[in-house]
């Protein structure tokens, strides 16, 4: 295991090479990878969420595929369809592009709810269903889907329904000076984002490591005071009132799996109240609506989760 750790902390760092200035960001990407979660990359344009999940699905050598929505988009343009042969006279599934193993989906929000509701159903279900046959997706299934945080016009946002099937919300932020400098010097040396498949990255391992990662970090022990203070967490954003709805049992269950996978990635054996609030952000942000009266103080949900945390008493 700890060769497996080695293996994964490397992709993080490779990953942190070719696009710069998101270390944090990379962990809790890992963290999702490990803990097989879906997730959702929020930023403006340009700040690399593409290239990011491009480089990824090249260091753990999976089959990678993306697909740019729109809003004529239709569920068989994902899906696939099944085609009538005329030489064999029967009908044959032309696998969508979601037959893959890592799938981007950019631009989530600009696809109507029909196409949405059959993208996340394939999420939930890691299955397709077409014609009444369901067909298996493959095991390494991970969809990371990418939203625009500035343009809403002719958007169609994701429910919260929706929204909740998805481990982590990340937000990926500009770049500090420093980080931007090292971007431009790299481009000076060579670099082209849009020729990244030739770049002399290696994958680091391969998908099936990544299948047994997430075995292990399933096995990792959790002491029962830690389960009481993550279901305190839980309880405590239903009864808070600056939030008009708390976190659902899904959230639970999601936020051990990501406790579990980030204290995996940092070494332990065990998990830690420590672990418990650091993906506490990102499992939260997109679950929890803010009331009126928050909105209008200005507060986020960033904000009222942090005040939670400090609220509920840390077990030893």
């Amino acid at each position: 295991m700890n060769e497996l750790q080695g293996h994964i902390r490397q992709i993080g760092q490779t990953l942190g090479q070719v696009v710069v200035g998101q270390a944090g960001l990379i962990d809790q990407l890992l963290v999702a990878l490990l803990s097989g979660g879906h997730v959702i990359l929020e930023g403006v344009p340009g700040t690399g969420k593409t290239l990011m999940v491009k480089v990824l699905a090249q260091l753990i050598q999976a089959e990678f595929c993306r697909i740019q929505l729109t809003p004529d988009i239709l569920p068989s343009d994902i899906l696939g369809t099944n085609v009538f042969d005329l030489n064999t006279r029967d009908f044959t599934l032309k696998k969508g592009p979601i037959f893959t193993q890592v799938l981007l989906a950019d631009e989530v929000n600009r696809t109507p709810p029909k196409t949405q509701a059959a993208l996340l159903e394939a999420m939930e279900e890691q299955q397709v269903t077409l014609d009444g046959t369901g067909h298996r997706l493959p095991d390494l299934f991970w969809v990371i889907a990418t939203q625009n945080s500035l343009e809403f016009e002719g958007t169609y946002p994701l429910p919260e329904a929706q929204l909740d099937r998805f481990l982590f919300k990340l937000v990926v932020n500009y770049p500090d000076p420093q980080a931007e400098k090292q971007m431009l010097q790299n481009t000076q040396s060579g670099f082209e984002a849009r020729r990244v498949n030739i770049q002399n990255l290696k994958p680091i391992i391969k998908d099936t490591a990544i299948l047994a990662a997430r075995q292990a970090v399933k096995q990792l022990k959790v002491e029962e005071n830690i389960l009481d203070y993550l279901l305190a967490l839980t309880h405590k954003t239903r009864q808070s009132p600056d939030l008009s709805l708390g976190a659902s049992p899904r959230s639970s269950v999601s936020w051990l799996q990501a406790s579990k996978a980030h204290a995996w990635l940092q070494g332990q054996d065990y998990v830690t109240p420590d672990n418990v609030k650091a993906v506490a952000a990102p499992l939260l942000r997109h679950r929890l609506i803010l009331g009126a009266e928050a909105q209008l103080d200005g507060l986020t949900t960033d904000k009222v989760i942090n005040t939670l945390l400090k609220q509920v008493a840390v077990p030893r």
